[in-house]
């Protein structure tokens, strides 16, 4: 029989969350049929949720993966009177989603103004050696190989515009650098990476 006032909805979602909280407690202890029971259980929602914020099946599937290895190594510092296993889950998945979108958004907006700059041109009018044109030609390992091959002031600069989202002014306060050495050193090394990648066109 229900409690007073419960609903069958209400219970199931109350027997759901006290199962997921056990399977919580169980990868706590590196139970890995835990973790498995609960990448099938979460799986395909939390990939719902990363699609719809990204709009890219692979970049979802990455997020997710990320967010379970989290689970895993988080999951005995889970506390179910703070929430349930599942609404944790769909936050992890929802922040990493938001912060790749800013990230691929910032980094798209340094390529274009590099690219920009050097043309003497708006952002707008960029043409085919355009930012957007060039991220979308690059994978990640090739990018991060030919960062890593860059002197390596520019090498840092650029690695925190690119893989920690952080605006010009938060790189140059994090080096105690002036503003205007940091914005030479990205545009040097973006310029660097546009050559790099292909970006120009004999």
């Amino acid at each position: 029989m229900n409690p007073a006032g419960s609903t069958p909805e209400s219970v199931a979602a109350a027997e759901r969350a006290h199962f997921d909280a056990e399977l919580m407690r169980r990868m706590g202890r590196s139970d890995r049929e835990a973790f498995a029971q609960l990448y099938d259980r979460f799986s395909r929602p939390l990939f719902a949720t990363a699609l719809r914020i990204l709009h890219n099946s692979a970049e979802a599937e990455d997020i997710v993966q990320d967010v379970f290895l989290a689970l895993w190594e988080k999951a005995a510092a889970f506390e179910s009177g703070r929430g349930s296993a599942f609404a944790w889950a769909v936050t992890l998945t929802r922040n990493r989603a938001i912060d790749r979108v800013r990230m691929r958004k910032r980094r798209s907006e340094l390529l274009a103004e590099t690219t920009a700059e050097d043309a003497g041109t708006q952002p707008s009018g960029a043409g085919p050696d355009s930012a957007d044109g060039l991220v979308l030609k690059e994978q990640a390992g090739v990018v991060r190989a030919a960062v890593a091959a860059l002197p390596a002031d520019q090498q840092r600069a650029v690695e925190l515009a690119f893989f920690s989202g952080l605006t010009q002014l938060e790189i140059a306060e994090k080096l105690h650098e002036p503003l205007g050495t940091v914005k030479a050193r990205i545009r040097r090394g973006l310029l660097r990476l546009r050559d790099t990648l292909g970006g120009r066109h004999d």
